[in-house]
């Protein structure tokens, strides 16, 4: 029996982060549904595990984790000899390695997550929810974007991945978010050669395609 829970949904990009990060490290873990049409985020026993009423919630046993982020690499580090063991820079290339991981995992979460989710959110949700689209955020928000992905042309020009030759935490969060804009406006990563070919590469990962199926099945 999994000791880990996810509270969620796949279709969230916060919580299909998290089930990326526990399908690499290959941790056993159960999905809990949570019904947010109906306001189970905001109930008093939900509130006790996510305190600003979102999604995911994440319990390993008696201890509870919220952020995706924060979840990824708590998986990371309760589960160090699991499945990818490289995912924070672990191993041969000690400080340096793990620093470069978490600074570009900050530029995901500072510089790419904002422009990105607007976008997901007027490209994908917008429609799916019957809520008007804005085309002056989506312009805006392309353009940012745009700048975002011209510097991790330079630096993909210059590694394989963005924190070096491995694939690492700082990829993995880009999934959820990319995934959605490349099905909706591929020229956005793929007109660029290095993101291309990096976007194609984090994409085609087993533990990914996981996530993508469990998108597509039936929810509830």
């Amino acid at each position: 029996m999994a000791s880990v829970t996810v509270y969620g949904t796949p279709l969230s990009p916060a919580v299909s982060r998290v089930l990326a990060c526990l399908f690499e490290k290959d941790v056993d873990f159960k999905l809990a549904p949570v019904d947010m049409a109906k306001g189970q985020h905001k109930s008093p026993d939900f509130l006790k595990l996510q305190p600003f009423g979102q999604v995911p919630a994440f319990q390993d046993e008696l201890t509870t984790v919220f952020e995706s982020r924060a979840i990824c690499k708590y998986i990371c580090k309760k589960y160090p000899e699991k499945g990818n063991q490289t995912l924070m820079g672990e191993g041969d290339g000690g400080l340096l390695a793990r620093t470069s991981v978490d600074q570009w995992l900050e530029a995901e979460g500072q510089s790419f997550n904002p422009p990105s989710s607007a976008l997901v959110f007027q490209l994908a949700f917008a429609p799916m929810f019957g809520f008007k689209q804005d085309p002056a955020a989506i312009e805006q928000n392309e353009a940012k974007l745009a700048n975002v992905l011209d510097v991790y042309d330079q630096r993909l020009g210059e590694s394989k991945f963005l924190a070096g030759d491995d694939f690492t935490l700082a990829d993995l969060a880009h999934l959820p978010n990319g995934h959605i804009l490349v099905s909706k406006n591929e020229n956005l990563f793929m007109s660029r050669k290095n993101v291309g070919r990096w976007w194609e590469e984090i994409s085609a990962r087993p533990a990914w395609k996981k996530v993508v199926e469990m998108q597509n099945a039936p929810q509830g």
